[in-house]
């Protein structure tokens, strides 16, 4: 089977501080050995969720490899969990990896989602009612706060990936949570995703790159210019799309609009959301920021009301002392 990194995911590694969220199963091992055939250079972080007997094996396994390897190995334990299992493990996963990224100084976060993950995503959201880039939401590459997210196995099925491991005689473990259905992702796999790769894997294939480049048109009618902290302008190109423009800057920042949200931004210029975000217009310039409110000096509102920063904005820009020539 061959397997290699893809561009424009390859084309960011070489010369550049990569860590792999690694954890020992078929697509991280997959990836491992990719970066190691093509002489990339990377470190590895694993998380210990402490659920089966088997993890302390693969974090023993981990460690091993990377001392073969010479690399770094870097480790965590999660606490217990009582509910919402894979949305704190989730957090607590990516957390982990951004404290390395800024201590170390990393440049890329490699993840080895592949075309099983997206199809399984794909179908999850188009269940709770999506548009087009929320269903395709696993990007080769995504811009986050101080590094890079790369996805360089997105076009790979985890069919492929196994048959590689298996002809190279790699080591990999197989995880049997998985296969535990009181997990939605779970479920979706056995019960849709999986079935589906059986019968329609190269069309499905097809038809993700057909969506990315659909993804890809609808996101040039808009651009972001500026962005400090929590703080994100867009230019809006067609002003029609302000919503969906609202929608992508706040799931980077990592918040979910729901249905009547949108609805809402779409038809005021100035409003609130969630008490937690402020959005403002202004011609076809987008403001999103943290809301806050605050006594600011008679100077600082002067100099924004001539800069024409919207007002629910100051407040954020006055607190993070992120600076107005900036934003000119």
């Amino acid at each position: 089977m061959q397997i290699s990194l893809l561009p424009p995911t390859s084309y960011l590694l070489p010369n550049k501080k990569n860590l792999l969220a690694f954890s020992a199963g078929i697509d991280s091992s997959a990836l491992f050995f990719l970066l190691i055939e093509n002489h990339i250079p990377f470190d590895i972080a694993i998380v210990d969720y402490g659920m089966r007997e088997q993890s302390k094996e693969e974090v023993a396994h981990a460690v091993a490899l990377a001392q073969k390897y010479g690399l770094q190995c870097f480790m965590a334990t999660a606490p217990t969990f009582k509910n919402h299992f894979e949305t704190n493990a989730r957090k607590f996963r990516y957390d982990f990896f951004e404290t390395l990224i800024r201590k170390h100084r990393y440049d890329n976060l490699l993840t080895a989602h592949q075309l099983n993950d997206q199809l399984e995503w794909f179908l999850m959201r188009l269940t709770k009612g999506a548009g087009l880039s929320e269903l395709i939401g696993l990007e080769p590459v995504s811009q986050k706060d101080g590094y890079r997210l790369i996805r360089p196995l997105l076009e790979y099925s985890k069919e492929e990936l196994l048959a590689y491991l298996q002809i190279n005689n790699y080591p990999y473990f197989i995880d049997e949570s998985n296969k535990d259905k009181k997990y939605e992702r779970n479920r979706f796999r056995a019960h849709f995703s999986d079935p589906l790769f059986a019968l329609y894997k190269e069309g499905i294939k097809r038809s993700f790159s057909y969506l990315r480049e659909d993804k890809e048109m609808i996101e040039s009618t808009y651009e972001v210019v500026f962005r400090e902290k929590k703080l994100i302008i867009v230019k809006l190109h067609n002003t029609a799309m302000k919503a969906k423009a609202a929608d992508i800057a706040l799931k980077k920042l990592g918040y979910l609009l729901s249905a009547a949200q949108r609805q809402e931004i779409k038809k005021e210029q100035s409003l609130v959301i969630g008490g937690e975000w402020a959005i403002e217009q202004q011609g076809d310039m987008l403001y999103i920021a943290p809301y806050l409110t605050m006594n600011m000096p008679k100077d600082f509102k002067e100099r924004c009301r001539t800069q024409n920063i919207p007002a629910k904005i100051r407040p954020y820009l006055y607190q993070e002392e992120i600076g107005l020539p900036k934003l000119s």
